[in-house]
């Protein structure tokens, strides 16, 4: 039996890289991981899934980043699919149109991908510790 492994001479592909009936492309997701890898984006999304919908004015006074700098990662974040802008027709008391909300694939890579390995930290450390 040919079993692949250090010293059997034989390294086998994990294919296929994504499932037949995936709606993204490999490179969809990988955007999405490189989105999530920065901080001030990390810290974006997961005050958007802890809170609902806020605006670009709550998100700044919450997370304490200039606007510029806000909008910048709002629009990288919403670009790749994390966030989603949201307009209405009419403004609030405070005169505002637009709210942000994480996406269901925003919250799932917060779920099942960062959060996922915070929570289980000590469970990996000391599997691979010895």
């Amino acid at each position: 039996m040919n079993e692949a492994g250090p010293g059997s001479g034989k390294v086998e592909s994990p294919e296929p890289l994504l499932p037949e009936e995936s709606v993204l492309t490999l490179e969809e997701y990988l955007d999405m991981q490189r989105a999530i890898g920065n901080e001030i984006r990390y810290r974006i999304l997961r005050t958007l899934k802890h809170n609902g919908d806020l605006s670009a004015n709550e998100l700044k006074e919450a997370l304490g980043v200039e606007g510029n700098t806000l909008h910048y990662h709002l629009d990288t974040l919403v670009d790749v699919g994390l966030v989603q802008n949201r307009k209405r027709k009419d403004s609030d008391s405070d005169g505002l149109y637009s709210y942000y909300r994480a996406s269901a694939l925003g919250e799932a890579i917060l779920e099942y991908g960062v959060e996922e390995l915070m929570r289980r930290e000590h469970e990996f450390l000391d599997a691979y510790s010895g």
